[in-house]
């Protein structure tokens, strides 16, 4: 699932997954390597995502002696338990449309 907001995706897997990640490693940097991922693309993706929020999924702080670090605010956490719950009633609500489109792609 998408969510747009104008010509950008406002939320979707790829940021849902770089939430959290965020929150398992507690760094951007650290949570793009986890994905095979540029430090440069994960924190655009983050910063795409926080202006599209009315407030902020997530908190950086700035790096210094023991380094920096990002955490999921309350609206991060939420929004990874949205999607998530989303997903999980579209499988249950399209299980048979789901089993169809799979049939379609080879293996």
């Amino acid at each position: 699932m998408r969510i747009r907001s104008g010509d950008a995706v406002a939320l979707g897997p790829g940021k849902v997954e770089l939430l959290e990640a965020v929150r398992e490693y507690g760094s951007i940097s650290a949570a793009a390597r986890s994905l095979g991922m540029s430090y440069r693309r994960a924190w655009l993706l983050i910063d795409e995502l926080n202006r599209s929020l009315k407030s902020p999924a997530t908190h950086s702080e700035q790096g210094g002696q023991s380094g920096g670090g990002c955490t999921l605010t309350p609206v991060g956490e939420n929004i990874i338990r949205l999607y998530r719950d989303v997903e999980v009633e579209a499988q249950r609500s399209c299980a048979k449309q789901i089993a169809e489109l799979t049939r379609l792609i080879r293996s």
